[in-house]
């Protein structure tokens, strides 16, 4: 199914489950009506309100508009979780850009291919930020980068001929919103990159109208009120805290809590601070602030759910957060960035919360063996999905066929079963990626980098088992050489070496003189996996 047909047949399926919206429609709406309510919380600068927020977006838009950009270019932002990336979004989304948020562990290699891909014309970065130089990394890519005509330093002090300042930039007289042109919501909204199993990251693209749906899902089943404050801890350039951070406060009908690091210390402190009632993350940010809660003597009796999800999650984290977050439904939830919370956990059963991974909300789900035929319940398939909130389809046609059934359903590449009480459990991955910490890793990028070493013949990469971020990464090694003295340090500097996200290197290597394979020579990894449990 190319794109084209996808949005189509989605448009006459769904558009009834549709809000035809912008962010940038309710931002402006609630800056007129609540100018000076919070919006977004914030952990060491006065929090911001509706109205500051809009009228910095106000200033941005006309800014964006003397640079000459227009419905359709693409903006890139790898910024923290700083204020300015609602006002970057909402600027956006009111001219009809497309946002490419991107994951701040991304460094050279990654960030070469994602811009030029997405050819992206403006790019907002920190000038540097905790261990990373920014502005000296994309001067070094920008003449590898043609279509980059502009970058923007946030909170930075470049003396640069070649960089612009988001400040200067918010000296412009505002615009005025209700002279723009219309922006259709079934337009592309946002471009996120997804790590991909051939080893070249995927662009998937939602609306304006998918994004929504995918809050008001999530609205629908906690029943959000004025009164709820998100707790935001992920990465506001990655899908959750794109979407349940900068978001929330216009879209939903709460607002949101921003941590520009986690700290599970920092965390308590600022729930107890704003009163924060709601939080979604991966599942090293539950157990630390529960270890942190516990060590502390903390219930933090304000918070009333915790969804947790992105990696695997014990189901005895789940009963322990109901033990120690006394007023708190903590739960399993299931989804991707091409299908965003495919299910919801269950509220009112503490079992079912812990041992399954949600019910589907707001999609329909399939569980489909290997001919596409849907299994029983209680028999292990992939799971499919198809909803309002499913993305548009990958900006590259020809990944859109394999990934899709001919009647539209996302095919996940994730393995699970449909239990008696409708709930659906993860039971393996069919796709060659690994969760680091809530992040997807491609293994195939990995291999790619470990290959072009001179010292190994060849690579397979898996996840291993990780105390604190659920899997880290392995390499099974077969050398070149006799020569076995290559060390798992030379390896991390070998990757540093070409530019790949510090995250992706190999914690472990085990050298091996040959791999197991399928008759046709494809490694089983399954194999891999198993010996690495087994030692």
């Amino acid at each position: 199914m190319s794109t084209a047909a996808l949005t189509a047949a989605r448009h006459k399926r769904d558009s009834h489950s549709w809000r035809n919206t912008t962010v940038a429609v309710e931002a402006f709406e609630k800056a007129r009506t609540r100018p000076n309510d919070v919006a977004f919380f914030l952990e060491s600068e006065p929090d911001a309100t509706y109205g500051s927020i809009a009228d910095e977006a106000r200033r941005l838009i006309s800014a964006l508009l003397e640079l000459g950009l227009g419905n359709g270019d693409v903006v890139s932002f790898q910024i923290p979780n700083w204020r300015e990336g609602a006002v970057i979004d909402i600027a956006a989304a009111a001219l009809g850009l497309v946002v490419n948020p991107i994951v701040p562990i991304y460094r050279d290699a990654e960030l070469r291919f994602i811009l030029a891909d997405a050819k992206t014309r403006l790019m907002f970065i920190p000038q540097s930020f905790r261990s990373i130089n920014y502005l000296e990394m994309l001067l070094s890519l920008r003449p590898q980068l043609p279509d980059l005509e502009y970058l923007i330093t946030v909170r930075g002090d470049s003396d640069s001929p070649d960089v612009l300042a988001l400040e200067t930039l918010l000296q412009r007289d505002p615009a005025d919103e209700t002279s723009l042109p219309p922006v259709d919501p079934d337009s592309v909204k946002c471009r996120l990159y997804t790590s991909g199993t051939t080893g070249f990251p995927k662009a998937v693209l939602h609306s304006h109208n998918t994004l929504t749906r995918i809050m008001d899902n999530s609205a629908e089943h906690a029943g959000v009120s004025a009164d709820d404050v998100m707790i935001m801890p992920s990465p506001i350039t990655h899908i959750t805290g794109y979407a349940s951070g900068i978001n929330f406060p216009f879209i939903g009908r709460g607002r949101t809590a921003l941590m520009e690091r986690w700290d599970a210390n920092r965390c308590i402190d600022l729930i107890k601070r704003v009163n924060g009632t709601m939080s979604v993350g991966a599942t090293p940010f539950l157990r630390e602030l529960l270890d942190a809660a516990e060590q502390r003597g903390e219930c933090l009796p304000s918070m009333r759910q915790f969804s947790c999800g992105g990696a695997a999650v014990p189901p005895n984290l789940i009963l322990r957060a109901y033990e120690v977050l006394k007023n708190c439904r903590t739960t399993r939830v299931y989804g991707s960035t091409e299908a965003p919370i495919i299910t919801l956990g269950w509220r009112e059963d503490a079992q079912l919360a812990a041992t399954t991974d949600g019910q589907p909300y707001g999609y329909e789900v399939r569980i489909l063996d290997d001919n596409g035929a849907d299994t029983p319940d209680g028999v292990d398939g992939e799971i499919a999905a198809r909803g309002p909130g499913m993305f548009l389809g990958y900006a590259d046609e020809e990944q859109n066929a394999d990934a899709h059934t001919n009647d539209g359903f996302f095919l996940t590449g994730d393995i699970g079963r449909r239990t008696p009480e409708g709930a659906i459990l993860i039971t393996d991955r069919k796709k060659d990626i690994i969760i680091r910490g809530g992040e997807n890793l491609s293994a195939k990028e990995i291999e790619d980098c470990l290959d072009s070493h001179p010292l190994i013949k060849e690579s397979a990469v898996v996840a291993i088992p990780h105390e604190r971020l659920g899997e880290g990464v392995c390499a099974f090694l077969i050398m070149n050489s006799d020569d076995d003295s290559l060390s798992t340090a030379e390896v991390a500097s070998y990757a540093n070496d070409i530019g790949m996200a510090r995250q992706k290197f190999p914690e472990r290597i085990i050298k091996v003189d040959d791999l197991p394979r399928t008759p046709s020579g494809k490694v089983k990894k399954d194999i891999l996996r198993k010996q690495l449990k087994e030692n």
